[in-house]
């Protein structure tokens, strides 16, 4: 059976797992506040009554927007715009250099921009993002592989100019409104296609750059799922070498990126998620980078495969894998984003629009299907983060005025009712050095 191999990771450490996960969630993803009840001459109320229902969480979840109005009809471009902002509130936006500026000198920045398929412009994504509460990250500054085909005219300074040019022109335009910026990009994998990838210092160079064009943005870089294989070897793993070295050499790395595709195929799935979903070795990964680099952490991209776009029992195991990987996620202090990749089947990098035959759609990972009705997965992860994450509680103000509670990092309502009569109030946890904020509200 599929499911045998597919859990079976997480089943060998299930006490392991139950241990540490709930441990770090209560530990690094909920704080107390207190809520402060005085009248109009400043003296407690006590006795009243505050109820207390979370209505939005500070950690980050989303996927990409490469679809927005990307449909062959409005119809699902309708129901792609009301999915994303019901599920998730991080959203990461493209700026490949290769489809941002197709023409040299004619970058696609406006919203009307001439369409290219999964590559809607920034200022129609931005244009939903802040219309819908989702916080848009960009990605990516210095993709060396989505480079534009016109670069390669040039020498490898006249690039690295040209690239500054780039930097400068979306600082400018998006740095206001974008706070976080993947710098660069598997940067450690293949043949580079332009001249600056074969520069030593590549990823110094770019995120120097960077940090002299973004000063106050979140610079962050982001690699494959490499170091969650079993091979990882700690401080001698190669992407931890990359990031020590760049940062000894002054690269300003504000946030570290680790993506988790399970890239397989039917007939190897079973021996790829044995190497690559061990949850001991993912523990370890994540506490040698934060002991070494104390910042922190994102998921950036997720893919976990169905293969057969239309099995339930393929669907059903996606699922349950999500639910748990998740939770594993949530549990650890420096992630602060979890980002799937595809939310919908047969629109993936690689293939024609329904192709399921070729590239990224082979894998049939979304979490909606073609048709944009959703998969267990989509459920499952509302269900984590609208349910398990989520705090709704009720207090009594005691003879100080005093009604503490425990709960998520994030935004909460509150009803204050005193004399049969309710008070409405809005507040924010926030993880801070204050281990019990009070909120003080005057009740007249």
């Amino acid at each position: 059976m599929r499911a045998e191999y597919m859990l079976k990771p997480f089943l060998d450490n299930a006490d392991f797992l139950d241990e540490r996960v709930k441990a770090g969630i209560e530990n690094a993803r909920k704080g107390f506040g207190t809520i402060k009840l005085v009248d109009a001459a400043g003296e407690p109320i006590k006795g009243a009554a505050v109820k207390i229902k979370q209505k939005s969480h500070d950690f980050k979840y989303g996927a990409n927007i490469f679809m927005l109005d990307e449909f062959e009809n409005e119809e699902k471009n309708a129901e792609y715009r009301r999915v994303f902002k019901e599920y998730f509130n991080f959203a990461t936006v493209p700026f490949y250099w290769d489809t941002l500026e197709p023409e040299e000198g004619q970058p696609r920045y406006a919203k009307d921009s001439p369409k290219v398929y999964r590559r809607p412009a920034p200022d129609l994504c931005l244009e939903y993002c802040e219309q819908n509460g989702v916080t848009a990250k960009a990605h990516c500054l210095h993709y060396d592989h989505f480079s534009p085909a016109w670069l390669d005219k040039y020498s490898a300074e006249e690039q690295w100019q040209l690239l500054e040019r780039r930097f400068r022109q979306c600082s400018e335009r998006y740095s206001r409104r974008i706070h976080g910026w993947e710098v660069t990009n598997e940067s450690y994998w293949n043949n580079g296609r332009t001249k600056m990838y074969y520069d030593p210092l590549f990823m110094e160079r770019s995120f120097k750059m960077a940090e002299r064009l973004f000063p106050q943005n979140e610079l962050i870089c982001n690699e494959g799922g490499e170091p969650f294989s079993n091979n990882f070897l700690y401080n001698r793993n190669k992407y931890f070498m990359q990031v020590e070295r760049a940062k000894l050499k002054g690269a300003r790395i504000d946030t570290i990126g680790f993506q988790y595709h399970i890239w397989s195929n039917p007939e190897n799935v079973e021996e790829v998620v044995a190497r690559q979903c061990d949850p001991i070795n993912m523990f370890r990964v994540f506490d040698t980078f934060a002991k070494e680099f104390s910042c922190p952490f994102q998921m950036t991209e997720i893919t976990i495969p169905c293969h057969d776009p239309f099995s339930k029992e393929a669907e059903d195991i996606q699922a349950e894998m999500l639910r748990r990987l998740y939770t594993i996620w949530f549990s650890v202090p420096n992630v602060e984003a979890i980002i799937y990749w595809n939310l919908v089947d047969g629109y993936a990098f690689g293939a024609q629009p329904g192709d399921f035959s070729a590239g990224e759609n082979s894998l049939a990972g979304g979490l909606m299907h073609f048709d944009l009705t959703p998969k267990p997965a989509l459920k499952a992860l509302k269900k984590l983060f609208s349910e398990d994450f989520h705090t709704e509680t009720s207090a009594t103000t005691n003879d100080g005025g005093f009604a503490r509670f425990k709960g998520f990092y994030g935004k909460y309502d509150i009803e204050i009712i005193t004399d049969g009569k309710s008070e409405f109030q809005t507040v924010h946890l926030e993880k801070t050095i204050d281990p019990n904020p009070v909120f003080t509200f005057t009740i007249e």
